[in-house]
Protein backbone atom coordinates (compact mmCIF):
# COMPACT_ATOMS: atom_id res chain seq x y z
CA UNK A 1 0.00 0.00 0.00
CA UNK A 2 1.41 3.41 -0.95
CA UNK A 3 0.72 4.93 2.41
CA UNK A 4 2.59 2.20 4.20
CA UNK A 5 5.50 2.61 1.85
CA UNK A 6 5.59 6.36 2.49
CA UNK A 7 5.60 5.80 6.24
CA UNK A 8 8.62 3.53 6.12
CA UNK A 9 10.63 5.84 3.86
CA UNK A 10 13.40 7.71 5.72
CA UNK A 11 12.32 11.26 6.37
CA UNK A 12 14.88 13.30 4.44
CA UNK A 13 15.17 17.02 5.05
CA UNK A 14 15.03 19.46 2.21
CA UNK A 15 18.17 20.22 0.28
CA UNK A 16 18.48 23.59 2.02
CA UNK A 17 18.10 21.99 5.47
CA UNK A 18 20.52 19.23 4.61
CA UNK A 19 23.13 21.74 3.51
CA UNK A 20 22.66 23.69 6.70
CA UNK A 21 22.92 20.57 8.91
CA UNK A 22 26.12 19.45 7.19
CA UNK A 23 27.90 22.51 8.59
CA UNK A 24 28.67 23.20 12.26
CA UNK A 25 25.79 25.35 13.51
CA UNK A 26 26.32 28.61 15.30
CA UNK A 27 25.01 29.32 18.78
CA UNK A 28 22.10 31.13 17.21
CA UNK A 29 21.03 27.94 15.50
CA UNK A 30 20.55 25.98 18.68
CA UNK A 31 16.82 26.27 18.87
CA UNK A 32 16.45 22.60 17.99
CA UNK A 33 13.05 21.37 16.96
CA UNK A 34 11.03 18.26 17.46
CA UNK A 35 10.25 16.20 14.38
CA UNK A 36 6.79 17.30 13.36
CA UNK A 37 4.73 15.27 10.95
CA UNK A 38 1.88 16.74 8.96
CA UNK A 39 -0.26 13.86 7.72
CA UNK A 40 -2.72 14.74 4.99
CA UNK A 41 -5.43 12.10 4.98
CA UNK A 42 -7.37 12.14 1.70
CA UNK A 43 -10.45 9.99 1.30
CA UNK A 44 -10.97 8.71 -2.24
CA UNK A 45 -14.75 8.95 -2.25
CA UNK A 46 -14.76 10.63 -5.61
CA UNK A 47 -13.92 8.29 -8.50
CA UNK A 48 -12.54 11.22 -10.44
CA UNK A 49 -10.03 12.00 -7.72
CA UNK A 50 -7.69 9.37 -9.06
CA UNK A 51 -7.45 7.65 -12.36
CA UNK A 52 -6.28 4.51 -10.63
CA UNK A 53 -9.61 4.01 -8.82
CA UNK A 54 -12.52 2.74 -10.86
CA UNK A 55 -14.92 2.57 -7.91
CA UNK A 56 -15.25 4.62 -4.77
CA UNK A 57 -13.28 3.29 -1.81
CA UNK A 58 -12.69 4.26 1.77
CA UNK A 59 -8.89 3.99 1.50
CA UNK A 60 -6.84 7.00 2.56
CA UNK A 61 -3.56 8.13 1.10
CA UNK A 62 -1.14 9.78 3.52
CA UNK A 63 1.43 12.34 2.52
CA UNK A 64 4.15 13.34 4.97
CA UNK A 65 5.99 16.60 5.51
CA UNK A 66 8.74 17.00 8.07
CA UNK A 67 9.95 19.96 10.05
CA UNK A 68 12.66 20.24 12.66
CA UNK A 69 10.92 21.39 15.80
CA UNK A 70 12.45 20.59 19.19
CA UNK A 71 11.04 23.64 20.92
CA UNK A 72 8.86 21.59 23.26
CA UNK A 73 10.38 18.14 23.72
CA UNK A 74 14.03 17.24 23.02
CA UNK A 75 13.15 13.54 23.36
CA UNK A 76 10.35 13.38 20.82
CA UNK A 77 12.57 11.52 18.38
CA UNK A 78 12.46 8.39 20.58
CA UNK A 79 8.71 8.59 21.01
CA UNK A 80 8.40 10.70 24.17
CA UNK A 81 5.36 12.91 24.51
CA UNK A 82 6.34 14.25 27.91
CA UNK A 83 5.70 12.84 31.35
CA UNK A 84 3.88 13.50 34.58
CA UNK A 85 5.38 13.18 38.04
CA UNK A 86 3.22 10.86 40.18
CA UNK A 87 1.82 12.50 43.27
CA UNK A 88 3.08 11.37 46.65
CA UNK A 89 2.60 11.94 50.34
CA UNK A 90 4.86 14.26 52.29
CA UNK A 91 5.19 11.79 55.16
CA UNK A 92 8.54 10.15 55.90
CA UNK A 93 7.66 6.61 57.02
CA UNK A 94 11.19 5.99 58.33
CA UNK A 95 11.52 8.98 60.61
CA UNK A 96 11.95 8.30 64.31
CA UNK A 97 10.28 11.24 66.03
CA UNK A 98 12.42 11.24 69.18
CA UNK A 99 16.00 10.67 67.94
CA UNK A 100 17.45 12.83 70.72
CA UNK A 101 16.94 13.17 74.44
CA UNK A 102 14.98 16.37 74.88
CA UNK A 103 13.14 17.95 77.81
CA UNK A 104 13.67 18.02 81.55
CA UNK A 105 11.53 14.92 82.11
CA UNK A 106 13.66 12.79 79.77
CA UNK A 107 16.94 13.89 81.38
CA UNK A 108 15.64 13.28 84.89
CA UNK A 109 14.36 9.88 83.82
CA UNK A 110 17.77 9.10 82.31
CA UNK A 111 19.53 9.87 85.60
CA UNK A 112 17.08 7.79 87.61
CA UNK A 113 17.18 4.84 85.20
CA UNK A 114 20.96 4.77 84.76
CA UNK A 115 21.51 2.20 87.56
CA UNK A 116 18.50 0.23 86.32
CA UNK A 117 19.96 0.29 82.82
CA UNK A 118 23.16 -1.36 84.08
CA UNK A 119 21.15 -4.16 85.69
CA UNK A 120 19.13 -4.56 82.50
CA UNK A 121 22.33 -4.74 80.47
CA UNK A 122 23.61 -7.56 82.67
CA UNK A 123 20.31 -9.42 82.29
CA UNK A 124 20.42 -8.90 78.52
CA UNK A 125 23.97 -10.26 78.26
CA UNK A 126 23.16 -13.27 80.48
CA UNK A 127 20.02 -14.24 78.53
CA UNK A 128 21.82 -13.75 75.22
CA UNK A 129 24.71 -15.97 76.26
CA UNK A 130 22.49 -18.78 77.60
CA UNK A 131 20.22 -18.63 74.55
CA UNK A 132 23.19 -18.67 72.20
CA UNK A 133 24.75 -21.72 73.89
CA UNK A 134 21.41 -23.58 73.88
CA UNK A 135 20.95 -22.82 70.19
CA UNK A 136 24.47 -23.98 69.33
CA UNK A 137 23.75 -27.25 71.15
CA UNK A 138 20.43 -27.69 69.33
CA UNK A 139 22.13 -27.16 65.97
CA UNK A 140 25.20 -29.30 66.63
CA UNK A 141 25.39 -32.27 64.29
CA UNK A 142 22.19 -31.37 62.47
CA UNK A 143 22.87 -31.56 58.74
CA UNK A 144 19.53 -32.47 57.17
CA UNK A 145 18.18 -28.91 57.19
CA UNK A 146 15.84 -29.47 54.25
CA UNK A 147 13.55 -31.37 56.62
CA UNK A 148 11.90 -30.12 59.84
CA UNK A 149 14.03 -29.86 62.96
CA UNK A 150 13.77 -33.05 65.08
CA UNK A 151 11.51 -32.72 68.11
CA UNK A 152 14.27 -33.13 70.72
CA UNK A 153 16.14 -30.21 69.16
CA UNK A 154 12.95 -28.14 69.23
CA UNK A 155 12.62 -28.89 72.96
CA UNK A 156 16.16 -27.59 73.51
CA UNK A 157 15.16 -24.41 71.67
CA UNK A 158 12.60 -23.74 74.42
CA UNK A 159 15.56 -22.62 76.52
CA UNK A 160 16.38 -20.01 73.89
CA UNK A 161 12.74 -18.97 73.66
CA UNK A 162 12.58 -18.36 77.40
CA UNK A 163 15.82 -16.40 77.15
CA UNK A 164 14.29 -14.16 74.52
CA UNK A 165 11.50 -13.35 76.96
CA UNK A 166 14.21 -12.32 79.40
CA UNK A 167 15.72 -10.11 76.69
CA UNK A 168 12.36 -8.44 76.13
CA UNK A 169 12.12 -7.87 79.88
CA UNK A 170 15.59 -6.30 79.94
CA UNK A 171 14.50 -3.86 77.23
CA UNK A 172 11.63 -2.70 79.43
CA UNK A 173 8.81 -4.85 78.01
CA UNK A 174 7.71 -6.16 81.40
CA UNK A 175 4.29 -7.08 80.09
CA UNK A 176 2.96 -7.22 76.54
CA UNK A 177 -0.69 -6.68 75.74
CA UNK A 178 -2.18 -9.22 73.35
CA UNK A 179 -5.50 -9.12 71.52
CA UNK A 180 -6.81 -12.16 69.69
CA UNK A 181 -5.03 -15.48 69.34
CA UNK A 182 -2.83 -17.15 66.73
CA UNK A 183 -4.87 -19.32 64.40
CA UNK A 184 -3.99 -23.03 64.21
CA UNK A 185 -1.11 -23.71 61.88
CA UNK A 186 -3.16 -26.07 59.70
CA UNK A 187 -5.71 -23.28 59.05
CA UNK A 188 -3.32 -20.37 58.46
CA UNK A 189 0.24 -21.57 57.76
CA UNK A 190 1.51 -18.03 57.09
CA UNK A 191 1.53 -15.00 59.36
CA UNK A 192 2.34 -11.47 58.14
CA UNK A 193 3.03 -8.50 60.38
CA UNK A 194 3.93 -4.87 60.10
CA UNK A 195 7.56 -4.20 61.00
CA UNK A 196 8.35 -1.38 63.41
CA UNK A 197 11.32 -2.44 65.52
CA UNK A 198 13.91 -5.14 66.02
CA UNK A 199 11.73 -6.12 68.98
CA UNK A 200 9.11 -7.58 66.57
CA UNK A 201 11.06 -10.71 65.55
CA UNK A 202 12.27 -11.26 69.13
CA UNK A 203 8.66 -11.33 70.33
CA UNK A 204 7.50 -13.68 67.56
CA UNK A 205 10.45 -15.99 68.18
CA UNK A 206 9.34 -16.34 71.80
CA UNK A 207 5.63 -16.51 71.01
CA UNK A 208 5.49 -18.73 67.93
CA UNK A 209 9.00 -20.01 67.06
CA UNK A 210 8.18 -19.63 63.33
CA UNK A 211 10.24 -20.02 60.20
CA UNK A 212 11.13 -16.58 58.93
CA UNK A 213 12.27 -15.07 55.64
CA UNK A 214 15.33 -12.89 56.10
CA UNK A 215 18.05 -11.16 54.13
CA UNK A 216 21.17 -13.21 53.47
CA UNK A 217 23.19 -10.53 55.27
CA UNK A 218 21.58 -11.54 58.58
CA UNK A 219 23.40 -14.89 58.54
CA UNK A 220 26.75 -13.25 59.31
CA UNK A 221 25.43 -11.20 62.24
CA UNK A 222 26.84 -12.32 65.63
CA UNK A 223 24.36 -14.34 67.73
CA UNK A 224 21.48 -13.41 65.39
CA UNK A 225 22.75 -15.57 62.53
CA UNK A 226 22.94 -18.65 64.75
CA UNK A 227 19.48 -18.18 66.22
CA UNK A 228 17.69 -17.60 62.91
CA UNK A 229 19.35 -20.69 61.46
CA UNK A 230 17.60 -22.64 64.21
CA UNK A 231 14.35 -21.14 62.95
CA UNK A 232 15.05 -22.81 59.58
CA UNK A 233 15.26 -19.39 58.00
CA UNK A 234 14.59 -18.89 54.29
CA UNK A 235 17.29 -16.56 52.99
CA UNK A 236 16.62 -14.15 50.16
CA UNK A 237 18.65 -11.60 48.25
CA UNK A 238 16.00 -9.02 47.46
CA UNK A 239 18.00 -7.71 44.49
CA UNK A 240 18.30 -11.13 42.83
CA UNK A 241 15.34 -12.40 40.84
CA UNK A 242 16.63 -15.96 41.06
CA UNK A 243 16.97 -15.70 44.85
CA UNK A 244 13.46 -14.28 45.20
CA UNK A 245 12.06 -17.07 43.06
CA UNK A 246 13.84 -19.67 45.19
CA UNK A 247 12.47 -18.06 48.37
CA UNK A 248 8.90 -18.22 47.04
CA UNK A 249 9.35 -21.91 46.22
CA UNK A 250 10.63 -22.55 49.74
CA UNK A 251 7.66 -20.67 51.23
CA UNK A 252 5.31 -22.86 49.19
CA UNK A 253 7.12 -26.03 50.22
CA UNK A 254 7.17 -25.29 53.92
CA UNK A 255 3.67 -23.81 54.07
CA UNK A 256 2.25 -26.94 52.43
CA UNK A 257 3.54 -29.28 55.14
CA UNK A 258 2.28 -29.27 58.74
CA UNK A 259 5.58 -30.79 59.83
CA UNK A 260 7.27 -27.39 59.44
CA UNK A 261 6.59 -24.45 61.78
CA UNK A 262 4.28 -21.74 60.52
CA UNK A 263 5.96 -19.03 58.45
CA UNK A 264 6.37 -15.41 59.50
CA UNK A 265 6.96 -12.66 56.95
CA UNK A 266 7.26 -8.88 57.22
CA UNK A 267 5.92 -7.95 53.76
CA UNK A 268 7.01 -4.31 54.07
CA UNK A 269 10.58 -5.55 53.79
CA UNK A 270 11.98 -3.04 56.28
CA UNK A 271 11.08 -1.23 59.50
CA UNK A 272 8.96 1.92 59.56
CA UNK A 273 7.85 4.27 62.31
CA UNK A 274 4.46 2.52 62.51
CA UNK A 275 2.49 5.60 61.53
CA UNK A 276 1.57 4.07 58.18
CA UNK A 277 2.02 0.91 56.14
CA UNK A 278 4.29 0.90 53.13
CA UNK A 279 3.90 -1.26 50.03
CA UNK A 280 3.97 -5.03 50.45
CA UNK A 281 6.31 -7.45 48.76
CA UNK A 282 4.33 -10.36 47.34
CA UNK A 283 6.36 -13.37 48.49
CA UNK A 284 3.90 -14.24 51.27
CA UNK A 285 0.90 -14.00 48.94
CA UNK A 286 2.08 -15.86 45.84
CA UNK A 287 1.57 -19.36 47.34
CA UNK A 288 -2.13 -18.57 47.82
CA UNK A 289 -2.49 -20.01 51.35
CA UNK A 290 -4.74 -18.39 53.97
CA UNK A 291 -2.86 -15.75 55.94
CA UNK A 292 -3.33 -14.40 59.44
CA UNK A 293 -2.35 -10.72 59.65
CA UNK A 294 -0.85 -9.41 62.88
CA UNK A 295 -0.38 -5.76 63.78
CA UNK A 296 2.15 -4.52 66.31
CA UNK A 297 1.89 -1.17 68.07
CA UNK A 298 4.29 0.66 70.37
CA UNK A 299 2.23 3.31 72.20
CA UNK A 300 4.42 6.09 73.58
CA UNK A 301 4.49 9.69 74.70
CA UNK A 302 8.16 10.58 75.21
CA UNK A 303 10.10 7.86 73.41
CA UNK A 304 9.45 6.59 69.87
CA UNK A 305 10.56 2.95 69.88
CA UNK A 306 10.51 2.54 66.10
CA UNK A 307 13.70 1.57 64.33
CA UNK A 308 13.48 4.26 61.70
CA UNK A 309 16.42 6.32 60.59
CA UNK A 310 18.20 5.94 63.92
CA UNK A 311 21.20 3.86 64.95
CA UNK A 312 20.66 0.54 66.72
CA UNK A 313 22.97 1.51 69.59
CA UNK A 314 21.01 4.71 70.23
CA UNK A 315 17.70 2.88 70.16
CA UNK A 316 18.91 0.17 72.58
CA UNK A 317 20.30 2.77 74.99
CA UNK A 318 17.01 4.66 75.02
CA UNK A 319 15.09 1.42 75.66
CA UNK A 320 17.33 0.53 78.60
CA UNK A 321 16.67 3.94 80.17
CA UNK A 322 12.86 3.84 80.17
CA UNK A 323 10.70 2.92 83.16
CA UNK A 324 8.58 0.72 80.93
CA UNK A 325 8.10 0.27 77.19
CA UNK A 326 4.63 -0.48 75.89
CA UNK A 327 3.90 -3.04 73.21
CA UNK A 328 0.58 -4.27 71.82
CA UNK A 329 0.11 -7.28 69.53
CA UNK A 330 -3.21 -7.92 67.80
CA UNK A 331 -3.97 -11.10 65.86
CA UNK A 332 -6.48 -10.26 63.13
CA UNK A 333 -9.01 -12.56 61.43
CA UNK A 334 -7.66 -14.85 58.74
CA UNK A 335 -7.58 -13.46 55.20
CA UNK A 336 -8.04 -15.98 52.39
CA UNK A 337 -7.50 -15.40 48.69
CA UNK A 338 -10.65 -14.95 46.67
CA UNK A 339 -11.67 -18.00 44.68
CA UNK A 340 -11.90 -15.82 41.59
CA UNK A 341 -8.51 -14.20 42.17
CA UNK A 342 -6.62 -17.01 43.82
CA UNK A 343 -3.81 -16.56 41.33
CA UNK A 344 -3.46 -12.82 41.95
CA UNK A 345 -0.87 -12.14 44.62
CA UNK A 346 -1.32 -8.39 44.07
CA UNK A 347 -5.02 -8.46 44.95
CA UNK A 348 -4.39 -10.76 47.89
CA UNK A 349 -1.70 -8.43 49.22
CA UNK A 350 -3.95 -5.40 48.77
CA UNK A 351 -6.79 -7.07 50.67
CA UNK A 352 -4.48 -8.03 53.51
CA UNK A 353 -2.96 -4.56 53.58
CA UNK A 354 -6.38 -2.95 53.86
CA UNK A 355 -7.28 -5.17 56.82
CA UNK A 356 -4.05 -4.26 58.62
CA UNK A 357 -4.36 -0.55 57.79
CA UNK A 358 -7.93 -0.46 59.17
CA UNK A 359 -6.83 -2.08 62.40
CA UNK A 360 -3.91 0.34 62.79
CA UNK A 361 -6.06 3.29 61.64
CA UNK A 362 -3.38 4.33 59.14
CA UNK A 363 -3.02 4.54 55.36
CA UNK A 364 -0.86 2.38 53.13
CA UNK A 365 1.50 4.26 50.83
CA UNK A 366 3.70 3.29 47.88
CA UNK A 367 6.97 3.63 49.78
CA UNK A 368 9.30 0.64 49.69
CA UNK A 369 12.63 -0.62 50.99
CA UNK A 370 14.29 1.20 48.10
CA UNK A 371 13.02 4.48 49.57
CA UNK A 372 14.90 3.62 52.74
CA UNK A 373 18.06 3.02 50.70
CA UNK A 374 17.61 6.40 49.01
CA UNK A 375 17.07 8.05 52.39
CA UNK A 376 20.19 6.43 53.83
CA UNK A 377 22.32 7.42 50.85
CA UNK A 378 21.12 11.03 51.07
CA UNK A 379 21.82 11.07 54.81
CA UNK A 380 25.29 9.60 54.30
CA UNK A 381 26.04 12.34 51.77
CA UNK A 382 25.48 14.92 54.50
CA UNK A 383 22.29 16.46 53.15
CA UNK A 384 20.45 18.23 55.94
CA UNK A 385 17.01 16.96 54.91
CA UNK A 386 17.31 13.42 53.51
CA UNK A 387 13.53 12.92 53.74
CA UNK A 388 13.25 14.98 50.54
CA UNK A 389 14.59 12.02 48.58
CA UNK A 390 11.86 9.59 49.68
CA UNK A 391 9.68 9.36 46.58
CA UNK A 392 7.39 6.28 46.93
CA UNK A 393 9.52 4.05 44.75
CA UNK A 394 7.00 1.20 44.53
CA UNK A 395 4.76 3.39 42.38
CA UNK A 396 7.64 4.60 40.21
CA UNK A 397 9.00 1.09 39.70
CA UNK A 398 5.54 -0.12 38.74
CA UNK A 399 5.18 2.65 36.16
CA UNK A 400 8.68 2.64 34.67
CA UNK A 401 10.21 -0.74 35.62
CA UNK A 402 13.23 1.05 37.04
CA UNK A 403 15.75 -1.19 38.77
CA UNK A 404 17.00 -0.49 42.28
CA UNK A 405 20.58 -0.02 41.10
CA UNK A 406 19.49 2.49 38.43
CA UNK A 407 17.52 4.49 41.02
CA UNK A 408 20.50 4.62 43.38
CA UNK A 409 22.83 5.65 40.54
CA UNK A 410 20.47 8.46 39.59
CA UNK A 411 20.43 9.66 43.19
CA UNK A 412 24.24 9.73 43.16
CA UNK A 413 24.10 11.87 40.04
CA UNK A 414 21.52 14.21 41.56
CA UNK A 415 23.41 14.59 44.85
CA UNK A 416 26.49 15.57 42.84
CA UNK A 417 24.44 18.56 41.64
CA UNK A 418 24.52 19.95 45.19
CA UNK A 419 20.78 20.26 45.88
CA UNK A 420 19.97 23.04 48.36
CA UNK A 421 18.27 22.55 51.72
CA UNK A 422 14.91 22.35 49.92
CA UNK A 423 16.19 19.68 47.55
CA UNK A 424 16.26 21.98 44.51
CA UNK A 425 18.89 22.03 41.77
CA UNK A 426 19.48 24.94 39.40
CA UNK A 427 20.42 24.64 35.75
CA UNK A 428 24.09 25.54 36.21
CA UNK A 429 24.63 22.61 38.60
CA UNK A 430 22.64 20.30 36.33
CA UNK A 431 24.87 21.22 33.38
CA UNK A 432 28.05 20.98 35.47
CA UNK A 433 27.43 17.36 36.46
CA UNK A 434 26.41 16.32 32.94
CA UNK A 435 29.37 18.37 31.61
CA UNK A 436 27.28 20.30 29.13
CA UNK A 437 27.65 23.86 27.97
CA UNK A 438 24.64 26.10 28.14
CA UNK A 439 22.90 26.19 24.78
CA UNK A 440 19.44 25.88 23.33
CA UNK A 441 19.34 22.10 23.59
CA UNK A 442 20.72 21.85 27.13
CA UNK A 443 18.19 24.44 28.29
CA UNK A 444 15.39 22.42 26.69
CA UNK A 445 16.67 19.30 28.44
CA UNK A 446 16.42 21.10 31.78
CA UNK A 447 12.98 22.51 30.94
CA UNK A 448 11.83 19.00 30.02
CA UNK A 449 12.60 17.87 33.59
CA UNK A 450 11.30 21.04 35.23
CA UNK A 451 7.64 20.01 35.32
CA UNK A 452 6.89 22.69 37.90
CA UNK A 453 8.26 25.40 35.55
CA UNK A 454 10.00 27.21 38.40
CA UNK A 455 13.54 27.14 37.06
CA UNK A 456 14.58 24.39 39.49
CA UNK A 457 14.28 20.62 39.59
CA UNK A 458 13.84 18.22 42.48
CA UNK A 459 15.02 14.64 42.72
CA UNK A 460 11.63 13.13 41.92
CA UNK A 461 11.41 15.14 38.69
CA UNK A 462 14.95 14.12 37.72
CA UNK A 463 14.28 10.48 38.59
CA UNK A 464 10.97 10.22 36.75
CA UNK A 465 12.28 12.10 33.69
CA UNK A 466 15.29 9.79 33.47
CA UNK A 467 13.14 6.70 33.98
CA UNK A 468 10.67 7.96 31.37
CA UNK A 469 13.40 8.39 28.76
CA UNK A 470 15.04 5.10 29.70
CA UNK A 471 11.68 3.35 29.36
CA UNK A 472 10.97 4.56 25.82
CA UNK A 473 10.76 1.57 23.44
CA UNK A 474 13.17 3.20 20.98
CA UNK A 475 15.77 4.20 23.58
CA UNK A 476 18.04 1.17 23.19
CA UNK A 477 17.92 1.33 19.42
CA UNK A 478 18.62 5.06 19.53
CA UNK A 479 21.73 4.41 21.65
CA UNK A 480 23.05 1.86 19.20
CA UNK A 481 22.31 4.01 16.17
CA UNK A 482 23.87 7.06 17.83
CA UNK A 483 27.06 5.06 18.35
CA UNK A 484 27.06 3.92 14.72
CA UNK A 485 26.54 7.50 13.50
CA UNK A 486 29.31 8.80 15.75
CA UNK A 487 31.76 6.09 14.68
CA UNK A 488 32.67 7.94 11.49
CA UNK A 489 35.59 5.74 10.41
CA UNK A 490 33.68 2.57 11.40
CA UNK A 491 36.45 1.05 13.53
CA UNK A 492 34.00 0.21 16.37
CA UNK A 493 35.41 2.97 18.57
CA UNK A 494 34.73 6.69 18.83
CA UNK A 495 37.75 8.95 19.07
CA UNK A 496 37.57 12.31 20.79
CA UNK A 497 37.66 14.04 17.41
CA UNK A 498 34.78 11.93 16.13
CA UNK A 499 32.88 12.54 19.35
CA UNK A 500 33.26 16.31 19.04
CA UNK A 501 32.03 16.21 15.47
CA UNK A 502 29.05 14.15 16.57
CA UNK A 503 28.06 16.71 19.22
CA UNK A 504 28.39 19.79 17.03
CA UNK A 505 25.01 19.51 15.24
CA UNK A 506 23.28 19.56 18.63
CA UNK A 507 25.47 21.90 20.66
CA UNK A 508 27.22 24.10 18.13
CA UNK A 509 30.85 25.11 18.37
CA UNK A 510 32.58 23.48 21.33
CA UNK A 511 35.95 24.22 22.87
CA UNK A 512 38.47 21.45 23.40
CA UNK A 513 37.75 21.45 27.14
CA UNK A 514 33.99 21.19 26.57
CA UNK A 515 34.41 18.22 24.26
CA UNK A 516 36.92 16.63 26.61
CA UNK A 517 34.51 16.92 29.57
CA UNK A 518 31.67 15.05 27.87
CA UNK A 519 34.08 12.60 26.22
CA UNK A 520 35.54 11.59 29.60
CA UNK A 521 32.02 10.97 30.90
CA UNK A 522 31.47 8.42 28.12
CA UNK A 523 34.98 6.94 28.24
CA UNK A 524 34.32 4.78 31.28
CA UNK A 525 37.56 2.78 31.15
CA UNK A 526 39.78 5.86 30.47
CA UNK A 527 41.50 4.31 27.47
CA UNK A 528 41.15 7.41 25.31
CA UNK A 529 38.38 6.01 23.13
CA UNK A 530 34.72 5.10 23.53
CA UNK A 531 33.69 1.54 22.85
CA UNK A 532 30.08 0.60 22.17
CA UNK A 533 29.84 -0.79 25.68
CA UNK A 534 31.13 2.47 27.17
CA UNK A 535 28.70 4.46 25.05
CA UNK A 536 25.57 2.47 25.86
CA UNK A 537 26.44 2.12 29.56
CA UNK A 538 26.92 5.87 29.91
CA UNK A 539 23.58 6.56 28.27
CA UNK A 540 21.87 4.04 30.53
CA UNK A 541 23.34 5.82 33.56
CA UNK A 542 22.59 9.24 32.05
CA UNK A 543 19.60 8.62 29.76
CA UNK A 544 18.90 12.33 29.37
CA UNK A 545 22.11 12.66 27.33
CA UNK A 546 20.53 10.78 24.40
CA UNK A 547 19.16 14.18 23.32
CA UNK A 548 22.71 15.20 22.31
CA UNK A 549 22.47 12.85 19.36
CA UNK A 550 18.98 13.82 18.20
CA UNK A 551 20.17 15.57 14.97
CA UNK A 552 21.46 12.20 13.72
CA UNK A 553 17.88 10.96 13.55
CA UNK A 554 16.44 13.79 11.51
CA UNK A 555 17.04 11.89 8.28
CA UNK A 556 17.23 8.31 9.56
CA UNK A 557 14.69 5.52 9.85
CA UNK A 558 15.02 4.83 13.58
CA UNK A 559 12.76 1.81 13.51
CA UNK A 560 11.19 0.19 10.50
CA UNK A 561 8.33 -0.92 12.70
CA UNK A 562 7.81 2.51 14.27
CA UNK A 563 5.57 3.52 11.37
CA UNK A 564 3.24 0.63 11.99
CA UNK A 565 3.03 1.54 15.68
CA UNK A 566 2.24 5.17 14.86
CA UNK A 567 -0.37 4.22 12.26
CA UNK A 568 -2.10 2.11 14.90
CA UNK A 569 -2.11 5.11 17.22
CA UNK A 570 -3.88 7.15 14.52
CA UNK A 571 -7.04 5.16 15.26
CA UNK A 572 -7.27 7.19 18.46
CA UNK A 573 -7.61 10.34 16.30
CA UNK A 574 -9.37 9.18 13.15
CA UNK A 575 -11.22 6.07 12.06
CA UNK A 576 -9.95 5.26 8.58
CA UNK A 577 -12.86 2.89 8.07
CA UNK A 578 -15.32 5.79 7.98
CA UNK A 579 -15.66 8.12 5.00
CA UNK A 580 -13.54 11.19 5.56
CA UNK A 581 -12.77 14.47 3.94
CA UNK A 582 -9.26 15.78 3.48
CA UNK A 583 -7.69 16.28 6.86
CA UNK A 584 -4.38 17.61 8.18
CA UNK A 585 -3.19 15.82 11.30
CA UNK A 586 -0.29 17.25 13.26
CA UNK A 587 1.56 14.55 15.24
CA UNK A 588 4.09 16.13 17.53
CA UNK A 589 7.09 14.31 19.00
CA UNK A 590 6.95 11.53 16.41
CA UNK A 591 9.93 10.12 14.57
CA UNK A 592 9.68 7.41 11.94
Amino acid sequence: MAAAKDLKTPLLPSSDDYGRLSQPPSDADHQLHNPQLILDVIDHLDPSASSNHETPTNECSISINTQLDFDENPYGFIGSTGFEVPGSTTVDPFRNHTPKIEGVYEWVKLLICAPIALARLVLFAFCLAIGYLATKFALSGWKDKQNPMPKWRCRVMWITRLCTRGILFSFGYHWIQRKGKPAPREIAPIIVSNHVSYIDPIFFFYELFPTIVASESHDSMPFVGTIIRAMQVIYVDRFSQQSRKHAVNEIKRKASSDRFPRLLLFPEGTTTNGRLLISFQHGAFIPGYPIQPVVVRYPHVHFDQSWGHISLATLMFRMFTQFHNFMEVEYLPIVSPSEHHKESAVRFAEKTGRAMARSLNVVQTSHSFLDYLLLSKAADSGHENPSLFVVEMAKIQQLFHLSSSDALDLLDRFLAMNPDSSGNVKIQDFLRVLRLKRCGLSEKMFEFIDVGRNGKIIFKEFLVASAHVLNQPLFQQACEMAFTESDINQDHYISEQEFGASLMPAMGSLSTDEIDGVFNLFDEDDDGRISKGDFVNCLRKNPLLIALFSPHFMHKDLDQNAAAVEVMSLHKVIDIKEPCEKKSINLMHMCV
